[in-house]
């Protein structure tokens, strides 16, 4: 654990919780070696998911009687953060079956829906997605062309979602299709015959965790699939990513701290011209921007879980953070991957790999330029979207 960080979060959290992060690190330790294997033939590592779970890493900031911890929105930000260290898969697992999946039902589910799923989402028995994205809608999920038509009993689903993390592996999805009376989300089980699913092969990013294809073709769910809190429209759907822009914003820094502690050692220990590079000038300053970066956004993150704990926080606060980790967190895994030569895009020193899924990482759940308008809109009142 690098030592000189300006915030030591520790002094932010219960003796306990500090030893739950002892668990994850001890995590860490083990997958790190296997980690680029894994991510060089794109194997998915199911078996540490379900192994995340069981650590109790899902839904952990939700009540203990639906299977959740009850923990602080800060310890849920480090378990990102520590995960992310490792690979953005580990992390944007945790994300999707926390923040889109469980809060989602949590919040919007009927009991009967919460009785069922929740549990065994925490406890790695079921694994969920979260299906918004379509082919021809991305940043704008209200262009979305999935429908749900209403008939006897239930609805008719027909559509298309894309880039869904963990389509091909996921026991449910979470569904968002446009109904007669606006945006709503069905709770479906994706082992039915007339849903089609693939996965996407082809990918230069995130390649240890499963990214898919859901495609339903009049595809038949009973009344009682569709989330009843939805009903409100697209906004619900908002307010689920902005628990994952959360997360991700410390899984983001998580990326960044690896690259940046794998090149301060790095350069301590090369030397070229018979001096170790961390003696040259010039390589000093890069390292202390990318520290410098780091620190910023170690004070933004802890006031921005103060926030989320107090139950203050402004959604535009959200995408802030979100904008600023993976905008700083680029910059640093670059900066890192030069200073590192040709050993920078060596998959066993890992920063090539951290920077390949950086670049994923700035564009799921909203790009830098859709949150810099939502800031914008933020600070002048203007809604510049429309």
């Amino acid at each position: 654990m690098f030592s000189k960080y300006l915030i030591d979060y520790k002094d932010y959290l219960p003796e306990k919780d500090s030893a739950y992060l002892k668990d994850i690190a001890e995590f860490a330790s083990q997958a790190l070696p296997e980690i680029a294997s894994l991510f060089e033939n794109a194997t998915t590592p199911v078996s540490w998911y379900k192994q995340l779970a069981k650590m109790g890493m899902v839904g952990s900031t939700l009540p203990k009687c639906i299977g959740g911890q009850e923990k602080s929105y800060l310890f849920y930000g480090l378990i990102c953060q520590e995960l992310e260290k490792i690979d953005s898969s580990l992390r944007t697992f945790v994300s999707v079956q926390s923040s889109l999946c469980m809060y989602c039902i949590h919040r919007y589910g009927s009991l009967k829906q919460q009785d069922y799923w929740l549990k065994a989402i925490a406890s790695g028995e079921m694994m969920g997605c979260f299906g918004l994205t379509e082919p021809e809608s991305g940043s704008d999920p209200a262009g979305m062309q999935t429908t749900a038509t209403k008939v006897a009993g239930g609805w008719h689903l027909t559509g298309h979602k894309t880039w869904i993390s963990l389509a091909n592996l996921a026991d449910f999805g979470l569904i968002w299709a446009k109904t007669t009376e606006g945006i709503a989300c069905f709770l479906v089980e994706l082992n039915q015959s007339n849903i089609a699913k693939k996965v996407i092969q082809q990918k230069g990013s995130l390649r240890a965790i499963n990214t898919g294809e859901l495609i339903f073709n009049n595809c038949f769910i009973a009344d009682d699939a569709q989330l009843p809190g939805t009903q409100a429209g697209l906004k619900t759907a908002l307010a689920c990513l902005n628990q994952a822009r959360f997360g991700i914003a410390f899984g983001a820094m998580g990326s960044a701290q690896a690259c940046f502690e794998i090149a301060l050692d790095y350069c301590k220990k090369r030397k070229q011209f018979n001096r170790p590079l961390a003696s040259f000038q010039l390589i000093q300053k890069e390292l202390v921007d990318c520290y410098n970066e780091i620190t910023k956004a170690q004070c933004l993150h802890l006031e921005l879980a103060k926030s989320m704990d107090n139950g203050t926080i402004n959604p535009a606060m959200i995408s802030l953070a979100k904008r600023n980790a993976c905008h700083a967190a680029l910059k640093i895994a670059r900066k890192t991957r030069a200073l590192m030569g040709a050993n920078g895009i060596d998959f066993n020193y890992h920063v090539m790999r951290h920077l390949t899924n950086l670049e994923t990482v700035a564009t799921y759940e909203g790009t830098e330029n859709v949150h810099t308008l939502i800031v914008g809109n933020f600070l002048t009142g203007e809604n510049a979207f429309t």
